[in-house]
C-alpha cells in the first residue's frame, strides 16, 4: 500500500472528517493538550497530551540542545514548542520527587529504547522538571558530537598524552552558566581551594564559583580543566546540602566505548578514556555523593561497534566496565507511542495544520508504516 503524502500550503488539512467536521473537532476537542505547564504537576492523568514550553524557558534550557535536530525544525514550523507528557518522563520525575535526599546517594536512572522512540525528548521533559523544581541543572544533550564531530581537538596541554576539545569544553561551561544562571548567584558556591592555571592566572580559593566558570569560557586552552573541577565542586556542594543537583546526560555509553572516532597522528584513532571529557562525566555519574540524581540514556548510535546492529539493552551497550559503575540503576524502557499517545499525536499534526486527508483510511497507513515510532511518524508527515 503507498503512503501518499500531501503539502498544503496554509490551509486547512483534515483527517477522515468532513470539512464541517473537521473544522468542529480542531475548534472544541482539546484531549491532545494539556493545559498544565508546570512539568512538577505532571502525573499519570496527563499522559498523553502535549504541553507547551515558554519560550523564555526554552531559550534557558535548550538553547544549546536537548531537542533533537529534525524535532527543532518542526518546533519552528509549528511556532510552539511542545512535548508530549509520557511515562518514561512521568515515573522518572515520581522517583525524584522522592530519593533525592543529603542522606542518600545519587540515584541512576538509565532510559533505553528503539531509536527514534522518545529518549531525547524524555530527557528534555525531565530537565524542564529539574529547571521547575528547584535542581542545579548538569546536562549534556551532545555527548554523542564530542567524540564524532567536535568543533576542534588537540592535544592537552596540561596532561600528556590527553586530547581536549576546547570549543565544545568552553561551549558546554556557557551553556551550563545559561542554564543555571538563577542559582549561581548564591554566595555559599565559592571554590573550595586554590586553581592555578599558570603562573599568572589563578583562581583563589574563596572566589565566587562564577569566577571559575568564566575562566573556563574565556581562557579556552583551560576549558576541559575547569570542567573537571567544577564537577568536583558541585558534587561537593551537593552532599554538604547547599545545592541539589540534577544530571542529564543522553547517549552516555559513547564515554565507555573504547575507541573515538577521532583522530590522531598518522590517523590513529584516540581512546575515549584519553580525552578529557571523559573524565568528569563519569565523575558526575558515580555514587560518591548525595542529594541528587543521574539520569541518562543509552543509544545505540551512541556506540561505534553497535550502531547498525538490533541492541537496545543497557548491559550491552554500556559494557561490563560501564554497567558495574553506574550499577545499581533503575532501567526504565521508552516504547513506541501506544494508541492513546498515536491518536494524541495525529490530534495535534491536524491542529498545526501539518497533515491531511490523502485517502481513505490514511492514519491506518501512518499507523502501520511508522509502527507508531514517534521519530518515524514526525519522518513520514514531514514535507518532502
Amino acid at each position: 500500500m503507498m503512503l501518499r503524502r500531501v503539502l498544503l500550503p496554509r490551509s486547512s488539512r483534515f483527517l477522515n472528517y468532513s470539512t464541517a467536521a473537521a473544522t468542529a473537532e480542531t475548534q472544541n476537542h482539546t484531549d491532545f493538550r494539556t493545559h498544565e505547564l508546570d512539568p512538577t504537576k505532571h502525573t499519570s492523568k496527563h499522559i498523553g497530551r502535549f504541553y507547551k514550553i515558554p519560550e523564555d524557558v526554552k531559550k534557558q534550557l535548550f538553547a544549546q540542545g536537548g531537542f533533537p535536530k529534525q524535532f527543532e525544525k518542526q518546533c519552528k514550523t509549528f511556532a510552539e514548542s511542545c512535548l508530549m507528557v509520557r511515562q518514561p518522563a512521568v515515573e522518572v520525575i515520581n522517583y525524584l520527587k522522592q530519593c533525592v535526599s543529603v542522606d542518600k546517594p545519587a540515584t541512576r536512572f538509565v532510559l533505553h529504547g528503539q531509536n527514534g522512540a522518545g529518549k531525547s525528548l524524555a530527557l528534555a521533559h525531565i530537565t524542564h522538571y529539574g529547571y521547575a523544581a528547584g535542581f542545579l541543572l548538569v546536562t549534556a544533550p551532545q555527548s554523542i558530537y564530542y567524540y564524532k564531530w567536535p568543533k576542534e581537538h588537540g592535544p592537552s596541554a596540561t596532561h600528556e598524552g590527553y586530547w581536549d576539545l576546547p570549543l565544545d569544553s568552553a561551549a558546554w561551561l556557557m551553556n551550563f552558566k545559561t542554564q543555571n544562571s538563577h542559582l549561581l548567584s548564591n554566595p555559599e558556591l565559592k571554590c573550595s581551594q586554590d586553581y592555578v592555571w599558570s603562573k599568572r592566572e589563578t583562581t583563589e580559593k574563596g572566589a565566587p564559583l562564577l569566577a571559575l566558570i568564566d575562566h573556563g569560557i574565556n581562557r579556552v586552552k583551560f576549558a576541559n580543566d575547569t570542567i573537571v573541577a567544577l564537577i568536583e565542586e558541585l558534587k561537593s556542594y551537593s552532599t554538604a546540602g547547599k545545592i541539589k543537583t540534577l544530571v542529564v546526560i543522553d547517549g552516555y555509553n559513547v564515554y565507555w566505548q573504547k575507541m573515538s572516532q577521532l583522530r590522531a597522528p598518522l590517523r590513529i584513532n584516540i581512546p575515549t578514556d584519553k580525552i578529557t571529557m571523559t573524565k568528569p562525566m563519569k565523575s558526575i555519574t558515580d555514587y560518591n555523593w548525595t542529594n541528587g540524581a543521574v539520569v541518562v540514556s543509552v543509544d545505540k548510535m551512541a556506540h561505534r561497534d553497535f550502531h547498525t546492529q538490533d541492541v537496545t539493552l543497557p548491559r550491552i551497550l554500556l559494557g561490563k566496565k560501564g554497567f558495574e559503575h553506574l550499577d545499581p540503576f533503575v532501567p526504565i524502557e521508552v516504547k513506541n507511542y501506544d494508541d492513546r499517545e498515536y491518536n494524541s499525536c495525529i490530534e495535534y499534526y491536524l491542529d498545526r495544520k501539518w497533515i491531511q486527508n490523502a485517502s481513505k483510511g490514511f492514519d491506518l497507513e501512518l499507523k502501520h508504516l511508522s509502527h507508531k515510532n514517534p521519530y518515524e511518524l514526525m519522518r513520514m508527515c514531514a514535507p518532502l
